[in-house]
C-alpha cells in the first residue's frame, strides 16, 4: 500500500511546489541573462538556530520582567539588536549579485550533468559563505569585491534528450547563522544528455561496410610509419613530430598506416528485433564510441535519419546527438538555450 501512495504524494509534492513558485516566487519559465537579485526577489526567513535563539530571548525577557533584572534586559536587548542586525547583513550579502547561465557538457544516461554559471558581484564589498543549490546538490563559494566566479553544479541524468537546468536557488546563512536570505529562479540553460553505452556490447560490426573489402590506409594507428602530414587541433600530442618541431619544422603529426575496413555502416534496422528501442541506442552508442576509439569512419543508419560516414569527435557527437534526440523533442524546454556539440 505504501509503495502505491508513494507516486501519488511525489506527484502533489511537485504540483504544490510549482504553484507556489507561480504564486510567490513568480517562476513560470525560464529567465534570460543575467538573472539580476533586486530588493523583491530575496527572501529573509530565521533558520532553526535563529528560532531557537528568539525562544530563548522570549524566556529572558519573561524572566527579567518577573524578577526586575536590569542587566537581564540589557542582555536579552542586545542579543536581539544583534539577530535583528543579521537580518540587514544576510540580505545586503545577497542584494545586487548577478546568476548568468554558463555551459552545460553533453552527458551520458546515468551519469550526472554538470551545469556552469557565471555569478558575479558588481559592488564593492566581499559576499562570503554563499551557497548555490539546484536538484538536492550544493556548491558553497565566495565572492570577492567586483568578481566574478564559476560555480559549477551536478545535476543527474536520468533520461535522454533535452535536460534543463531547473528550478535554482542561491542563499546565505552568513554572518551568524540565524537568518537564512534566498533568491528562487530558473536559468535558460539545459544541455543534452546521449543514451547509456551498453555494458558489454557484442563486438563492433567490422563487416557491415559499404564497399566490401579492406584496404591499406594512413590513419593515427600505431602501425608502419607511413609520413607526415600537417598538424590539426583534434591530433593526439603523442603523433606530434616533436624532433621535426626541434629542427625548425613546422607543427607536423606523423602518419601510420594500417589495414581496416571500408566505412562501417551501425544501422538500426539489423539488430535483433528481440531489443526495445533503448536498448537499441544504448548498443549504438556502445558502437559509436568504439568505433571512433578504434580510429574507424562510420555512417549511423536511423529510421528518421542517416549520417554519413565521418570520423572525429565532430562526427561523435552529431551521432550521439542524434541518437539522443531519436522520438524526442529536438528542441530544449521552451525558452531554454541549448548548450550541445
Amino acid at each position: 500500500m505504501p509503495s502505491a501512495t508513494q507516486p501519488l504524494a511525489s506527484t502533489l509534492r511537485r504540483a504544490s511546489r510549482a504553484m507556489v513558485d507561480r504564486w510567490l516566487f513568480r517562476l513560470d519559465r525560464p529567465e534570460p541573462s543575467p538573472i539580476v537579485l533586486h530588493q523583491r526577489r530575496i527572501y529573509v526567513l530565521p533558520t532553526n538556530a535563529g528560532l531557537g535563539l528568539a525562544v530563548a530571548l522570549l524566556a529572558m525577557l519573561i524572566a527579567s520582567i518577573n524578577y526586575s533584572l536590569s542587566l537581564g534586559f540589557g542582555l536579552t536587548f542586545l542579543i536581539a539588536g544583534i539577530g535583528i542586525a543579521s537580518i540587514i547583513h544576510a540580505f545586503r550579502n545577497l542584494f545586487g549579485l548577478s546568476v548568468s547561465a554558463g555551459r552545460c557538457e553533453p552527458a551520458f544516461c546515468g551519469e550526472s550533468a554538470r551545469f556552469v554559471f557565471h555569478v558575479t558581484n558588481s559592488r564593492r564589498w566581499r559576499r562570503p559563505a554563499l551557497r548555490l543549490r539546484l536538484h538536492g546538490g550544493e556548491t558553497a563559494f565566495d565572492l570577492a569585491a567586483a568578481d566574478v566566479t564559476n560555480v559549477e553544479l551536478a545535476s543527474p541524468a536520468t533520461h535522454r534528450g533535452w535536460l534543463a537546468a531547473g528550478r535554482m536557488t542561491l542563499e546565505t546563512t552568513w554572518p551568524l547563522g540565524l537568518i537564512r536570505a534566498w533568491s528562487v529562479f530558473i536559468p535558460d540553460l539545459a544541455c543534452i544528455v546521449y543514451p547509456q553505452p551498453e555494458r558489454a556490447p557484442p563486438p563492433l560490426p567490422l563487416g557491415a561496410a559499404e564497399g566490401g573489402n579492406g584496404r591499406r590506409l594512413a590513419n593515427t594507428g600505431d602501425e608502419d610509419f607511413h609520413g607526415l602530414r600537417p598538424y590539426r587541433d583534434s591530433d593526439s600530442p603523442r603523433h606530434v613530430a616533436w624532433k621535426a618541431l626541434a629542427r625548425g619544422a613546422p607543427l607536423l603529426t606523423k602518419q601510420y598506416a594500417g589495414h581496416r575496413g571500408e566505412d562501417v555502416v551501425l544501422d538500426w534496422h539489423t539488430l535483433p528485433a528481440t531489443l526495445g528501442d533503448e536498448q537499441r541506442l544504448s548498443r549504438l552508442t556502445a558502437w559509436l564510441l568504439a568505433a571512433e576509439r578504434a580510429g574507424h569512419r562510420y555512417a549511423l543508419k536511423l529510421p528518421s535519419a542517416r549520417i554519413d560516414a565521418g570520423q572525429g569527435e565532430h562526427q561523435l557527437h552529431r551521432c550521439l546527438r542524434a541518437l539522443a534526440l531519436y522520438r524526442a523533442s529536438d528542441t530544449p524546454p521552451a525558452g531554454t538555450k541549448r548548450d550541445a556539440r
